[in-house]
């Protein structure tokens, strides 16, 4: 790998030493986070009958989950995948066995639920930063780690539609709470099968760079500030994402279409998602990515605006799949920025915020959208999620301050089993 890299391509990424094996076993324990929302939702309605205990239990799940990401991944830069991911991994499913015991039969506690569930939730590895950050180590080609990034982006999405049609299958024939052992199952296996990859021993854990940093007050505040800009686009594009699942159900209910219509105006928002992301990795662009990352924001808010004046369902439909093509693009071109802006051993960290915008802005957007569809005419509501995503693209870029002297973006200093390095989850997405 220390000579020139074939021209970049999806074949060529996957041809890159263990590169296949590393992301299928990342894609087998991603496939946990599409599976275990709905088993777990389902598992809990069972067990207690109360939509209301139901909902909180899932709250704090998923608040545990989503806010203590960066601190998860920061063990993860500080220890590396192998002692830090597999604990993490093994200890997150042993919990989540332990509330789908829980759920088995009706009368445990709601105490008891809602303790294991956030427990559970604290627990959750960050196996999509992991496995950016591990492909940043792979492939020292910038436009390679672009097709990378698109890549792993149209995989999870679509792992985040097969996962409830996997759990679908299983309660056909199983107690909900079998969809939770299974997500536990999955999410060992595959952080089993990614930390034994030799790939996983490329990002070096955090500790080992202080003598390559300059001054940590500095870079601290310089990376941070590069930082800004991806993670509050990461932000408005889970607030937009998140408003058009209630939108539509505002939607198809004002005119009495039913549930059907529904599920096309979200599919079409992941069609458009997948073909977006597929686009821009396939294209070999010659602006830098902060200079694009505005307008693919931008782009999202207005063809999202632009969707709440369709006069019909086709219309409505074709205008979401629009607005999808910007999703994929713009996280994933937040990752590549992220990735810039990461001082060494801090990768997996600056995917995880990433993460955790995109995650925190699609709770704050389903919140705030749910209110405004009972007070505001649909075609405004439509109008506020997108200047959402616009009043992200105005955030201005900034590079971290001493980005030269960590290194430069388009390749890192050597690593033990790799010549060079350059440079973290749909989803969402952790």
């Amino acid at each position: 790998m220390s000579t020139p890299f074939p021209r970049p391509s999806y074949a060529a990424v996957l041809r890159v030493p263990h590169a296949r094996r590393t992301f299928a076993a990342a894609l087998v324990g991603r496939l946990s986070y599409g599976t275990v929302s709905l088993s777990l939702m389902l598992a809990l309605t069972r067990s207690t009958g109360s939509y209301a205990v139901a909902g909180l239990v899932m709250a704090l799940f998923g608040a545990t989950s989503v806010f203590l990401s960066p601190y998860r991944a920061g063990l993860v830069d500080r220890h590396g995948p192998r002692r830090a991911l597999l604990p993490m991994a093994l200890l997150y499913a042993a919990l989540l066995c332990a509330t789908a015991a829980a759920c088995w039969r009706p009368g445990v506690p709601a105490a008891v639920l809602a303790v294991t569930a956030a427990f559970a939730g604290a627990c959750t590895p960050p196996l999509g930063p992991s496995m950016r950050a591990v492909w940043a180590d792979m492939l020292p080609d910038r436009a390679l780690l672009q097709r990378a990034y698109s890549l792993d982006g149209v995989a999870e999405e679509l792992l985040f539609v097969s996962g409830p049609l996997l759990v679908g299958v299983v309660v056909g024939f199983a107690p909900p709470a079998v969809g939770v052992v299974l997500s536990a199952v999955l999410v060992a296996v595959g952080t089993l099968g990614f930390v034994t990859s030799p790939a996983a021993d490329a990002p070096r854990p955090a500790g080992r760079e202080k003598d390559d940093a300059p001054t940590a007050g500095r870079g601290g505040a310089g990376q941070g500030r590069a930082l800004l800009q991806p993670v509050l686009v990461a932000a408005g594009v889970g607030v937009s994402v998140s408003a058009v699942d209630l939108l539509a159900v505002a939607y198809a209910g004002q005119r009495d279409l039913g549930g059907t219509t529904v599920a096309w105006v979200l599919a079409a928002l992941s069609a458009g998602s997948a073909v977006g992301g597929l686009l821009n990795g396939a294209i070999t662009w010659t602006s830098s990515a902060r200079a694009r990352l505005p307008f693919l924001a931008a782009g999202l808010g207005v063809s999202l605006a632009a969707a709440g004046l369709a006069p019909g369902v086709g219309t409505l439909v074709a205008a979401v799949a629009c607005a999808g093509l910007f999703v994929a693009p713009a996280l994933t071109t937040a990752y590549l920025i992220a990735d810039e802006s990461a001082a060494p051993g801090f990768r997996t960290r600056a995917g995880a915020w990433c993460n955790t915008a995109v995650n925190a802005g699609m709770a704050a957007g389903a919140a705030a959208v749910g209110l405004l569809v009972e007070r505001l005419p649909l075609p405004v509501c439509f109008a506020v999620a997108g200047a959402v995503a616009v009043a992200a693209a105005l955030v201005p870029g900034r590079r971290r301050g001493a980005s030269a002297r960590w290194a430069g973006p388009v390749s890192r200093r050597p690593s033990r089993s790799r010549p060079s390095r350059s440079r973290p989850s749909p989803s969402g997405r952790l």
